[in-house]
């Protein structure tokens, strides 16, 4: 059993150049296993020309079967929703890859340096107001499983993130999230634009939808781009659903 993950140590930024090459074609080294979640999580170090970075790995084999999520598709949504994020300009999916680890194939992530105490319940009000694209962005990608400790504020630089994107775009309508801070209230424009700016990629640039189709099915592909239709459309925050749970359980 490796051990728990406590202690990390940082050995260069995570902001540097190379990045991609280092994620894509990096040795990896366990560390440590995250203990909390149901699917098996670690803790590796990539190395790659004298670079070192810490990241999260979760092979496909250590997921647990969902009956209403494909079987082995969970990392694959991770780095989706990676993906989405970037198109949009909104940056707060750590960088990640699919790829093959110690455990076989699985999502590999740039590793975030937080603290765990301070998360959405602890929140103080003005890092609750930076929440509307995350609000917005879990609308689009129908994140059935938003908990209060996937929203993380960076040690040092203060950049908000967002982590865990495994139970994302299914096509049917499955939102379940803590974030219900801007129910009624009208999508703000830099928003819209961004939404807007995303359609125009999916029509005009045929990478993001051949990435977006190598992962997602045609129907959960086609079931994003109508989500993306509608929130275009009605750009307005909805309120929490009355005919089914609103809140993954547990919150946290």
């Amino acid at each position: 059993m490796l051990p728990v993950c406590t202690v990390v140590v940082y050995l260069v930024s995570p902001s540097m150049e190379n990045q991609r090459d280092l994620f894509e074609h990096g040795e990896i080294e366990l560390k440590g296993q995250f203990l909390l979640g149901s699917n098996y999580t670690f803790l590796v170090e990539v190395a790659y020309q004298g670079e070192v970075l810490p990241a999260v790995y979760k092979p496909m084999r250590g997921e647990q079967p969902l009956w209403d999520f494909p079987e082995a598709s969970l990392a694959g949504r991770e780095v989706a929703a990676y993906l989405v994020s970037e198109a949009l300009g909104f940056g707060f999916v750590p960088f990640t890859v699919l790829r093959e680890g110690p455990f076989g194939p699985g999502s590999l992530q740039q590793f975030i340096k937080y603290d765990p105490n301070y998360q959405y319940f602890s929140f103080q009000p003005e890092d609750r107001q930076r929440l509307r694209p995350v609000a917005l962005f879990d609308l689009l990608v129908n994140n059935a499983d938003r908990k209060g400790s996937h929203l993380l504020v960076q040690e040092g630089t203060r950049r908000l993130y967002v982590i865990d994107h495994g139970l994302c775009f299914h096509e049917e309508e499955k939102l379940r999230t803590v974030i219900w801070d801007f129910a009624g209230e009208p999508v703000p424009d830099e928003i819209i634009a961004a939404l807007v700016d995303l359609r125009t990629k999916l029509a005009c640039n045929p990478d993001l939808p051949a990435a977006l189709g190598g992962i997602l099915n045609p129907g959960e592909l086609a079931a994003l781009g109508s989500r993306l239709e509608a929130l275009v459309a009605n750009p307005v925050y909805p309120q929490p659903p009355e005919d089914r749970r609103a809140y993954p359980f547990p919150p946290v």
